[in-house]
């Protein structure tokens, strides 16, 4: 039989599309491997992120103790440094204010010794003013009483 030229064109184009359609089903398993491999280098690497988040998660956490404690520590020393200055200063407040209070005693005290003092010069001046007009009324008297 001829083979007509067209007939020939298409039994190579058939050939040829069998070749291509062969390739093509080699290459989707190979596509398939490929997908599979990346997957599992994602999960091992998605654990490998997770393992190292928490890794440093237990770091951060530790380390935050650790810092809170230190603040605690510190707060602690300075509450004490301070009731140590604030019982200091009571002291020393309850000091003065005792030397205070025994002297205003004393000024008292002192106060009063003059006030009896003040009253009884009060006393002798009233004393010797009385005995001035006594004194003054009975000479005038006696005059008087002597010219008449």
């Amino acid at each position: 039989m001829p083979s007509s030229p067209l007939a020939n064109r298409m039994a190579r184009l058939e050939g040829a599309y069998d070749q291509v359609s062969q390739r093509l089903m080699t290459i989707d398993p190979r596509l398939d491997s490929f997908d599979r491999k990346i997957d599992l280098r994602f999960d091992a690497l998605d654990k490998k992120i997770d393992s190292v988040h928490d890794a440093l998660d237990k770091k951060i956490d530790s380390v935050r103790d650790e810092i809170d404690k230190k603040i605690d520590s510190v707060r602690d020393e300075i509450d004490k440094k301070i009731d140590s200055v604030r019982d200091g200063l009571d002291k020393k407040i309850d000091s003065v204010r005792d030397g205070l209070d025994k002297k205003i005693d004393s000024l008292d005290d002192k106060i009063e010794v003059l006030e009896g003092k003040i009253d009884q010069r009060f006393m002798w001046t009233i004393g010797l003013m009385f005995t001035g007009w006594v004194t003054t009324i009975a000479t005038t008297l006696a005059a008087v009483y002597v010219h008449h």
